[in-house]
C-alpha cells in the first residue's frame, strides 16, 4: 500500500507511539548523504546508507545496485531500530527517490506500515518544524522480515515483457533516446520500452494525486489488468514509479538490474530514439 504522511502528521505522531524515521538521502552525484544528515535531520531519524544497506556489491552484469539479501537487509533494519508494530516513515531531499527504494524493500519484506514523507525534508523545513544534528543510534531492533513477497524481473523477463505488457523506462528522456549516457557503458533503452521520467510523477517534491497519476500511466498503456514493470539506471529510482502506480491503484513490478545490468550484458539489443509511443532504432 502506497502511503504518504504530511510533515504535520509526522510531527504529531513522533511522541505518540512507536515511530521510526529513516533518512535516505542519496543522489547520483553525491551518493553518501551522511554529512548532510549530520548537519540537520528530522528529530530521531536514523541515517540509511542506500549503497551499502539498501543494495549490495555485485558484478557489473548484476547492475550497479543489486538488491540486498534478506539477511543483509535484516542486519540493516536491526541497526535502524525497527521493531514489529512500528510505523516507519522514510524521507530524502530529492523527489523521494531514495525513500521509495527503502519503502519498496521494506513493504515487500513484510513491514506493514511504511510511509513516505510527502514533500520530503524540504516540506518539513518549509512547515517550520525542528531539525536536530548529529547521529541517532537506537537500540537494535527485532522486526520480522521475510523473503521478497513478489517476484522481481530478471533480465530475460525484461526482454520478454514488451509485447506481452508494458516495460517502463523512468530515466530522463535524453538517456532513454540514447542521446547521452553519463554512467553506463552504452546509451539507449531496452527495445519496446516506454518512457515516463521520474519527474513526471511529481509536482515539485510531492507526488501527484491518484487521478493524475492514473491518467499518466494510462498514456503509456498501464491500466488495471495489464502486466507492467519499471526500470531505471540501476533499480533505485524505478521504485518511485512503483509507489506512484500504487497510489493510482495499479500494479507495477520492478526490474532491479535495470539499464546498468542490460548495458553490461553482451548480446542484449539496444534501442535508440523514439518516444513513449514510438520506439525506433534497434542497433
Amino acid at each position: 500500500m502506497a502511503q504518504l504522511i504530511t510533515p504535520e502528521e509526522l510531527h504529531r505522531i513522533l511522541d505518540d507511539g512507536p515511530v521510526r524515521v529513516l533518512d535516505v538521502r542519496y543522489r547520483l552525484d553525491r551518493p553518501d548523504g551522511s554529512a548532510e544528515y549530520h548537519e540537520g535531520h528530522i528529530p530521531g531519524a536514523v541515517y540509511v546508507d542506500l549503497e551499502t544497506e539498501l543494495s549490495r556489491h555485485g558484478r557489473p552484469d548484476e547492475g550497479r545496485h543489486p538488491l540486498p539479501s534478506t539477511e543483509e537487509l535484516r542486519a540493516a533494519v536491526s541497526r535502524w531500530g525497527l521493531n514489529d508494530g512500528d510505523t516507519v516513515v522514510v524521507y530524502d531531499d530529492d523527489r523521494s527517490l531514495g525513500a521509495a527504494r527503502a519503502w519498496w524493500l521494506l513493504t515487500r519484506s513484510g513491514v506493514s506500515d511504511v510511509r513516505i514523507l510527502d514533500g520530503g525534508l524540504g516540506a518539513w523545513i518549509a512547515a517550520g518544524l525542528p531539525l536536530e544534528s548529529g547521529p541517532v543510534q537506537p537500540q537494535p531492533g527485532t522486526v520480522t522480515l521475510h523473503a521478497l513477497s513478489e517476484p522481481v524481473l530478471s533480465i530475460d523477463d525484461a526482454a520478454e515483457l514488451p509485447g506481452n505488457g508494458v516495460l517502463l523506462d523512468v530515466r530522463a528522456a535524453e538517456r532513454y533516446r540514447g542521446e547521452t549516457e553519463p554512467i553506463d557503458p552504452i546509451a539507449g533503452h531496452i527495445p519496446g520500452a516506454a518512457n515516463l521520467p521520474t519527474g513526471a510523477y511529481m509536482d515539485g517534491e510531492r507526488f501527484r494525486d491518484a487521478e493524475s497519476l492514473g491518467a499518466l500511466f494510462a498514456s503509456v498503456g498501464i491500466v488495471p489488468g495489464v502486466s507492467a514493470a519499471a526500470y531505471c539506471g540501476s533499480g533505485v529510482t524505478a521504485a518511485q514509479a512503483v509507489f506512484a502506480a500504487e497510489r493510482a491503484g495499479l500494479a507495477l513490478r520492478l526490474y532491479p538490474g535495470s539499464w546498468s545490468q542490460w548495458s553490461n550484458t553482451p548480446g542484449r539489443p539496444i534501442a535508440t530514439g523514439g518516444s513513449p509511443a514510438d520506439i525506433t532504432g534497434v542497433v
